[in-house]
């Protein structure tokens, strides 16, 4: 196991001051991008969805709860699976009713959407333990529209704003068969204007890492998530693969 090097602490300071400035300048970088973020233009969405809560049928805007806001996260649970993403699961358990009541005083609803039957979701939702909003989305096309259900029978592959062609030219051919849908995370922002509903901004695969806390944290450690992409090699004891479904 490499740990870090052991030295005084003026040499620390020095080092960790250093660090700080390229800190500073990521945090402002970030705040810029978050800017740019907030300009992007809207799409005004057209197409009536309807999706099933414990209480029945609801649209699109009643996924609002009143507010103005709607943060959107595509939780992977196929109609045929009888638990949810284990992935996505461990992103889920980090939604804490304080979350939810900070962001809704900011005039913004959270809320989970799946492609499963929401007898499915209810159970496995009772199973965990949470409390948050979770919708089925089950008979529409909303998850393939956003592109988090893919399957060449229903509309061109595109995830991560790259068709199938841009895929395989990247050398990661998506490898999706007509008839076998295949589900990938993702977020979809929505603004409310009066009875009008706008997409803002949508991001998938490491772009979701954002909407959860643990890596935020980890990435501040000296051990940080400890997965086998990271740099420096050897830090920690046991490497996990990329799978942040922070499983034992």
């Amino acid at each position: 196991m490499a740990l870090p090097t052991i030295v005084d602490r003026e040499e620390w300071l020095a080092a960790r001051t250093a660090l700080l400035a390229r800190e500073k300048e990521l945090t402002r970088a970030r705040d810029a991008l978050s800017a740019d973020r907030r300009r992007l233009p809207m799409v005004r969405v057209e197409k009536d969805y309807t999706f099933t809560g414990p209480d029945g049928p609801a649209s699109l805007l009643d996924l609002f709860e009143g507010r103005d806001q709607l943060i959107l996260t595509h939780f992977m649970f196929d109609p045929s699976w009888e638990d949810g993403c284990p992935s996505c699961t461990a992103g889920a358990d980090e939604v804490s009713r304080g979350l939810l009541e900070h962001l809704h005083t900011r005039g913004t609803t959270l809320a989970f959407c799946s492609r499963a039957p929401i007898e499915k979701i209810q159970r496995y939702k009772d199973k965990r333990g949470w409390d948050f909003p979770w919708w089925s989305s089950y008979g529409s096309d909303f998850n393939v529209d956003f592109h988090v259900t893919l399957d060449p029978a229903q509309a061109p592959v595109m995830y991560n704003f790259r068709s199938a062609d841009e895929w395989a030219h990247s050398g990661n051919p998506l490898s999706i068969e007509p008839g076998t849908p295949q589900e990938q995370p993702g977020d979809s922002v929505f603004l409310r204007v009066g009875s009008d509903v706008f997409h803002s901004y949508s991001d998938f695969a490491r772009g979701t890492e954002w909407t959860g806390g643990s890596y935020a944290f980890l990435d501040l450690t000296p051990l940080g998530r400890q997965e086998d992409w990271e740099e420096p090699k050897g830090r920690a004891e046991s490497v996990r693969a990329a799978r942040p479904d922070f499983a034992e």
